[in-house]
């Protein structure tokens, strides 16, 4: 229901039958100084008319910017196809499917949705998804300290070039719970991990090592000898990735000689639009010596009583179905919408489409900085990139953003903050919806905000 449909009389009835004398008294353990005063920001009610003039106007100032900001959410190519089918009222309005029976059909895509992501990332099992790729490192982080019983640190690797967004909710997530989260820093002139910088802990009781890849800068890591190096030394390895590019790089399953043992990341570049900022839902993926110890939910297919197939769910180790104190994640549902768009968008462009659009945007992004050298700008790191490249300008960063999006075109994102301090540098993403027309164009904007 939209709101109570109590009268007042109903409502006098019910606090005469408790005893009651009125709502507030059954507020009055809370102290005064935690309670809110008069909500005095509110407006006055608008009608329904001024709403919907209100919103369409709001809703205009978001629109209209070319845009070349990535640093964790891009701008996809989504066919048409993919929101008319997951906002149908089968899946728009279906929650999570406790109740097997009735939910068949939903079980079935998340079933499809986690052989996808399996064959994407190269590993065995997946989950029905978490909230988003932040969260999902923590719960990796979480899940590694449960799977390496050996090792009594607690203490795990986190690299500088893993996403400053990530870095803080995986922080935030299990400080709390005794668990350290060791900054590595990166190669100033490569901008990735150095191998060598692992040595200093080869004799020290590590727990997990966390590879992005590619990383928060765009540039790929060598992951190869970052997953011997931790199968060797006995550290549980954390694979965060973006799940477009695995359309063409390896999947974290064949690096090193043993592969990842845990991949995280977040679904928004299969299928979900920008949005200002979501939802999205994160992956995660596992080997199936690990399936016990992964979090949320999956989802698995049987054979009933009458020998016809059906999908269940399956080792849900969650506080709802067991002891608090014995489960893996407290987590009570999944981004169960994204992820059926997400099934659809896979469907709809294959390993081919993906592997297509992958390599369009790698290509974009590599002639968008040739077309930038004469303006002085230039690639901060010299290691290989993707589909995002931090460059450095001739001058502060902000102002000249700041005048590229004055003429329509939001030039990337700054990199002063998050504890970079690279003021005169900004990430840039160019992917496969920017034409040969958009390239130039950012050229020219660039070109004159550098100019003013």
């Amino acid at each position: 229901m939209p709101f109570i449909p109590h009268t007042q009389d109903e409502i006098d009835a019910m606090l005469a039958a408790i005893g009651v004398p009125q709502i507030e008294t059954l507020f009055d353990e809370i102290p005064a100084g935690l309670r809110s005063s008069a909500l005095q920001a509110v407006p006055e009610a608008l009608s329904e008319m001024e709403v919907a003039r209100l919103m369409r106007g709001r809703a205009a100032q978001d629109a209209g910017a070319l845009s070349f900001i990535g640093a964790g959410a891009y701008e996809h190519h989504i066919p048409a196809a993919v929101w008319e089918i997951a906002t149908r009222g089968e899946f728009y309005s279906a929650y999570t499917p406790y109740q097997a029976e009735a939910s068949q059909g939903t079980l079935q895509l998340i079933y499809e949705y986690q052989s996808m992501m399996t064959g994407l990332t190269g590993m065995e099992v997946s989950n029905a998804s978490l909230y988003d790729g932040a969260s999902a490192l923590a719960e990796a982080v979480l899940m590694a300290v449960r799977l390496n019983r050996k090792s009594k640190s607690r203490r795990v690797l986190m690299p500088r070039s893993v996403h400053p967004a990530y870095r803080a909710t995986a922080h935030a997530i299990v400080h709390a719970q005794g668990i350290e989260l060791v900054d590595l820093p990166f190669d100033a002139a490569s901008g990735r991990l150095d191998p060598a910088a692992l040595e200093a802990y080869a004799d020290q009781d590590i727990t997990a090592l966390v590879v992005p890849q590619p990383n928060f800068f765009g540039v790929l890591e060598e992951v190869d000898v970052l997953t011997d190096w931790a199968a060797e030394h006995g550290v549980t390895l954390i694979a965060v990735v973006n799940p477009l590019t695995l359309a063409v790089l390896e999947p974290p399953g064949g690096w090193g000689g043993a592969g990842a043992d845990i991949v995280v990341g977040d679904g928004q570049p299969l299928g979900a639009p920008l949005s200002s900022g979501g939802p999205y839902y994160g992956f995660m993926c596992t080997r199936q010596a690990h399936v016990r110890q992964m979090p949320g939910r999956l989802v698995g297919r049987a054979i009933d009583a009458d020998g016809k197939p059906g999908f269940v769910l399956t080792l849900q180790a969650r506080e709802q179905h067991i002891r608090r104190s014995k489960a893996t994640s407290n987590i009570c549902t999944n981004q169960g919408l994204v992820v059926t768009a997400s099934t659809i968008h896979m469907a709809l462009l294959g390993p081919e489409g993906l592997a297509r659009v992958a390599a369009a945007s790698y290509a974009n992004t590599h002639a968008l900085v040739e077309r930038l050298r004469p303006l002085g700008a230039e690639p901060v790191f010299g290691g290989e990139f993707f589909h995002e490249v931090a460059l450095r300008l001739p001058r502060a960063a902000a102002p000249v953003l700041e005048h590229m999006a004055a003429q329509g075109v939001l030039g990337g994102y700054e990199l002063g903050g998050d504890g970079y301090g690279m003021s005169d540098a900004v990430l840039v993403c160019a992917t496969e919806t920017k034409t040969e027309d958009d390239l130039q164009r950012y050229v020219e904007a660039l070109a004159s905000a550098l100019e003013a």
